[in-house]
């Protein structure tokens, strides 16, 4: 008896030996819905489910039976590439929270919404027949290398240690944070068909498509917001080559797509996870 519960535990043993002892990055696919962290903690259910080990408490930070982390927020109602880091490769998410990234988006012309996106009430109606598809180009100039951006108020960031959007749906007023650097590489007008249109965005850490699109309305003499949102690449994973589906959430899936890294690989000291996962906050789109 005893020698055949052995031998039905070793599969499962197994299993969960080869999980933790991964270490390095790769990338799943965000659906539309959830926020990035509950999209990572369904993830990483499913990979100890396949190894055996249940009801476990995937929120639990204290003696993790499997080290996860991802590499830059992207908001509930936007999907895409998000970057995954296992065992050392979560000290090796800083460099994608400061990396490129590519996104499409679509906007809408004529109405602004208080997030910035479809998912919040409409603030502010304008005009925007008076826009053609050269203005628009035009503009997009002004937004394409070294610019200053400001944030948008429902966001990751912080103040006194809670997010901004969570405090705005709280009721609380919430100031704007100050303009800060970030950096386009190209900006490219895919369609125009208003009130649409479609942008293809090549940007820097820190840099938010949402205020982006408002920016634009703004710039001419209309106001925009977010209607649909896709990250198609961060770092070196692309959306079509390397994000792993939902179905594929399995070891061998993710065993034929991890790009390993070693202790010595890491590029932080163990004690600076805490400071990479405080900047995850501030990537968001």
């Amino acid at each position: 008896m005893a020698g055949n519960m052995s031998s039905s535990l070793a599969p499962i043993t197994s299993s969960l030996s080869k999980l933790q002892s991964l270490n390095g990055l790769f990338a799943i696919y965000k659906k539309q819905g959830p926020t990035s962290a509950e999209l990572l903690n369904t993830f990483k259910e499913a990979l100890l489910k396949e190894a055996g080990v249940q009801n476990t408490n995937p929120r639990k930070r204290k003696k993790q039976s499997l080290k996860l982390g991802h590499g830059g927020t992207l908001d509930s109602a936007a999907s895409g590439v998000l970057v995954v880091g296992v065992g050392y490769g979560t000290k090796k998410l800083s460099t994608m929270l400061a990396g490129s990234k590519k996104y499409v988006t679509v906007g809408e012309l004529g109405k602004a919404t208080d997030t910035l996106d479809a998912t919040g009430k409409v603030i502010l109606e304008k005009d925007f027949e008076h826009i053609t598809r050269q203005d628009f180009e035009e503009k997009l100039k002004s937004f394409t290398g070294d610019i200053m951006q400001v944030p948008p108020l429902y966001s990751a960031l912080k103040k006194d240690g809670q997010r901004l959007s969570v405090l705005m749906k709280k009721g609380h007023t919430v100031e704007a944070k100050p303009a800060r650097p970030v950096t386009v590489y190209n900006l490219t007008l895919q369609e125009f068909k208003p009130p649409f249109f479609t942008l293809d965005v090549d940007c820097g850490g820190g840099f938010y498509v949402r205020s982006l699109v408002d920016d634009l309305g703004k710039a001419l003499s209309s106001c925009a917001h977010v209607k649909n949102l896709v990250r198609t690449k961060q770092g070196q994973f692309t959306l079509e080559e390397h994000a792993l589906h939902e179905e594929q959430w399995t070891l061998e899936h993710v065993l034929q797509s991890l790009q390993p890294c070693t202790e010595s690989e890491q590029g932080t000291k163990p004690s600076d996870q805490h400071n990479v996962n405080r900047t995850q906050a501030k990537n968001m789109t």
